[in-house]
């Protein structure tokens, strides 16, 4: 079944008088559901827990912005990650690091590798330099754009 016809049958289901709709077809069968919003109001205790354990993280952020901007801006040229992964400073457990703080590195040395749905993806430096913090530790998850390294 196509996503379009996929797509009209929510819709469908999304009227007032329609709860369920099952569709039988060659391809497959398909069962819609509409949630009682009764049914799910009597959970609240299942909702609070996640919000609860994320109001905290969001209120510390906001009374201490000053110090994050600090910590996020250190001097030199940051070398970032173009995905999201795990990071590795070897290309295997007991290899040697492709590079140290204070190591001398050319633009398009390999300096890292990061592990993206079981692909090792060698990161590249995209400047010459000098390795003076290495931001990340090994075996770390990275996010999309955070700093790796710092050459200067």
């Amino acid at each position: 079944m196509d996503l379009r016809k996929l797509k009209t049958l929510i819709d469908l289901v999304s009227e007032p008088n329609i709860s369920e709709l099952e569709i039988t077809e060659a391809e497959g069968k398909v069962r819609i559901v509409k949630a009682d919003v009764q049914a799910t109001s009597a959970h609240p205790v299942m909702m609070a827990g996640p919000a609860a354990t994320a109001a905290p993280a969001v209120a510390s952020a906001a009374c201490a912005p000053a110090t994050v901007a600090v910590a996020a801006e250190p001097a030199g040229h940051a070398v970032k990650s173009p995905m999201v992964g795990t990071f590795y400073r070897s290309s295997s457990p007991g290899a040697k690091s492709f590079v140290d703080v204070g190591s001398e590195i050319k633009e398009g040395e390999p300096i890292c590798i990061i592990e993206a749905m079981k692909i090792m993806n060698e990161i590249e430096a995209d400047k010459s330099g000098r390795v003076t913090q290495i931001l990340v530790e090994n075996g770390q998850a990275v996010e999309f754009g955070q700093p790796l390294f710092i050459i200067e």
